[in-house]
């Protein structure tokens, strides 16, 4: 009976989707943009006032915060490198891991423009609904996750740029690629030779 008590008594965890503007997609699989815009009431009659994520972003901290496909927990697809409210909204820079299936999926997507959303998973810690309008202004927000989806809720919010890889990332790729090929190479010259000698 008690956990039946918790459950009607603890807020649940919410989801608000924003599209992301996805101009110049690029292969090194990191964009930024706004998961979240303040002031702007969103298609759940829903609306996130200037603050309502500091506490929950000094506690947990950008590696607290989750990045998911479609709000799936089996579905980490990156990491967020930084995450900031600044006067419009809610800052992101993410990075999809390109060593995970479903990421490499998701930059295809985004880069033909079918995937053009974020949405953010949270749970209400405490709001004002607005008795006229029905409008439920978000005070203090406790921040879960970003997922990349579909369908956005906030169609203002967008991922403004999709970074270039950095001459210094790209190079250590070669290299990487360059040191694998050599090894490679050098295994094959030593079983041709053991065989000439058999």
């Amino acid at each position: 009976m008690t956990s039946y008590l918790l459950r009607a008594v603890r807020p649940a965890r919410e989801t608000k989707r924003a599209p992301l503007a996805l101009a110049n997609v690029d292969a090194s699989g990191v964009f930024e943009g706004y998961a979240s815009l303040f002031g702007v009431v969103d298609l759940g009659r829903d609306v996130v006032m200037p603050g309502a994520f500091r506490e929950s972003l000094s506690r947990r901290g950008v590696a607290g915060v989750k990045m998911l496909w479609q709000h799936k927990a089996a579905e980490p697809i990156g990491t967020w490198l930084q995450i900031d409210e600044d006067t419009r909204g809610l800052r992101v820079t993410g990075r999809l891991n390109l060593a995970v299936a479903k990421a490499r999926e998701v930059l295809a997507l985004m880069r033909e423009g079918a995937v053009d959303g974020l949405s953010i998973g949270f749970r209400a810690d405490r709001f004002q609904r607005d008795a006229a309008s029905g409008v439920r202004r978000l005070k203090k927000i406790d921040l879960w996750e970003i997922s990349l989806v579909t369908f956005p809720m906030l169609p203002q919010a967008r991922v403004t740029a999709l970074k270039q890889a950095t001459p210094t990332a790209v190079h250590l790729l070669r290299q990487r690629w360059l040191a694998a090929a050599q090894a490679c190479e050098r295994t094959l010259r030593r079983s041709a030779q053991e065989r000439i000698t058999r």
